[in-house]
């Protein structure tokens, strides 16, 4: 019977169809992810998938004090904002409201206002000059400040092994440091999406030169290679758009270029400021850990916020990957095109960090029983909350961060100094009482409830009165 009876095909070609075209066109679409969001979180995902087999490499090939000398090492590296002060983010901008009176062509030339024209090439020019003499600075900076905090704090009994990673690392970074800009003035000029895939091969390589320095017995030097993959990568990119940057850096503005001044260091300083409180907010932890409990404590925070920070990463690519066309929104003044994109850019991020959270605290929860070696090392689920819950809060403070900035103006200066100030404060006090469940606890207060709640009663303070302006 079940022979002799027909079949056809075509119902299951036409589902089959319907799901595939749902997958391609539809899911995108509901959840926002165009093809530079798509990059930025095929690059996340590489480097989250990197980080948990960082973790499994870690634990295997690692001691305990190691994994400390390691995330200390990580928090040296994230010392970079401090001479950063977020220039980058400024020069994204700035290039950003530029870019409408401007055409870029294939082949690297530009039409268009010449005006804007000097305009964008004096800002390359003094972005390259900045940080080139401030990765100078900074490597010696790192170099001796890091020798001498390892120095002090280093194990009475443990050899100088951090020696050569420290070396390593910070030459790394200065070449990695001084590429930035450049980066985020491609990004400025609308090439978002081809910024976003060079990231995500960064993402591969670094992760393979991470891994090939764990697995050769060389874990320490795990940060250096992961730096130096990412430079390498963007070296590739910035030699493909030659033909662009060159013709800029060259071309001679004299007094036609960009008053800094008086149009960009206002906006600039304040930036400034609340990109060093950053470094105060969100890598304190693993450095005051090391000083006052120890390397071991301090590698078990470092993991666990290691894992939290790369979904944030993840999840905030929805909203760093509008940076760009939310300043050439402000700059055509279409407001209600700009608030459309952020909002749903917001709603869609925020659902989805939600899924990640219940994922990530739902694994921590279970590992003691499938994972025992990995759940002695990292933190338990208390606390793992309390830094979701925290990052969690801090991804719509970053977001209603980036539409204010986009407008050139930094209204979280006060708000960002004072939340810096209290987590530096009370993590210093706590550190050494009650270690990481009460480092994590005043984290929560001060960030994740004090935090939100003054930065979206600015953001929408600020939103209200330049509703009222422009009416």
């Amino acid at each position: 019977m079940l022979a002799d009876t027909p079949i056809t095909p075509q119902p299951y070609k036409s589902v089959w169809s319907a799901i595939r075209h749902s997958l391609r066109y539809k899911l995108p679409h509901y959840i926002g992810l165009d093809r530079a969001i798509a990059f930025t979180v095929l690059g996340r995902i590489i480097q989250g998938l990197g980080s948990v087999g960082s973790v499994l490499l870690i634990v295997h090939q690692l001691s305990a004090a190691q994994q400390g000398y390691y995330y200390a090492l990580w928090s040296l590296v994230a010392l970079q904002s401090v001479f950063e002060l977020g220039f980058s983010f400024v020069i994204l901008q700035v290039a950003a409201h530029e870019r409408p009176l401007l055409k870029f062509h294939p082949d690297g030339t530009i039409t268009g206002s010449d005006t804007a024209h000097f305009r964008l090439a004096s800002l390359l020019q003094r972005a390259v000059r900045w940080y080139t003499s401030a990765a100078v600075v900074m490597g010696f900076a790192l170099l001796f400040g890091g020798a001498r905090f390892f120095a002090i704090h280093q194990l009475p009994s443990g050899p100088s092994e951090w020696v050569g990673p420290l070396r390593v690392t910070v030459l790394a970074c200065a070449i990695t440091f001084s590429i930035g800009p450049i980066l985020s003035f491609l990004e400025g000029c609308g090439q978002v999406a081809s910024v976003a895939r060079m990231r995500f091969f960064q993402s591969t390589v670094s992760v393979a030169l991470a891994w090939t320095a764990m697995l050769s017995h060389h874990g320490l030097y795990a940060p250096a290679m992961v730096l130096i993959g990412q430079g390498a990568v963007a070296s590739i990119l910035l030699y493909s758009r030659r033909h662009l940057l060159w013709p800029l850096l060259k071309l001679p503005v004299g007094d036609r270029g960009i008053i800094w001044h008086r149009e960009v260091w206002p906006f600039q300083w304040k930036i400034a400021v609340s990109w060093l409180c950053d470094y105060f907010i969100f890598q304190l932890f693993t450095p005051v850990l090391f000083a006052f409990r120890g390397p071991v404590e301090a590698g078990r925070m470092g993991l666990s916020m290691s894992v939290v920070t790369q979904m944030s990463a993840i999840m905030l690519s929805w909203m760093t990957t509008k940076a760009a066309p939310f300043g050439s929104l402000i700059a055509k003044k279409d407001t209600p095109e700009l608030d459309r994109l952020f909002f749903r850019s917001l709603w869609q991020s925020l659902s989805l960090f939600a899924g990640g959270a219940v994922l990530i605290i739902s694994g921590v929860i279970i590992a003691p029983y499938i994972m025992p070696r990995i759940n002695q090392r990292i933190e338990s689920w208390p606390i793992f909350l309390l830094l979701l819950l925290t990052a969690l809060s801090s991804h719509v403070v970053q977001s209603e961060a980036i539409y204010l900035r986009a407008h050139k103006c930094e209204p979280f200066l006060v708000q960002s100094v004072v939340i810096a100030f209290s987590t530096a404060a009370s993590v210093v006090m706590l550190a050494k009482v009650s270690g990481a469940l009460g480092v994590s606890l005043a984290y929560f207060v001060v960030l994740g409830l004090a935090g939100i709640i003054s930065a979206t009663t600015i953001f929408s303070s600020k939103r209200s009165q330049w509703a009222q302006s422009r009416t």
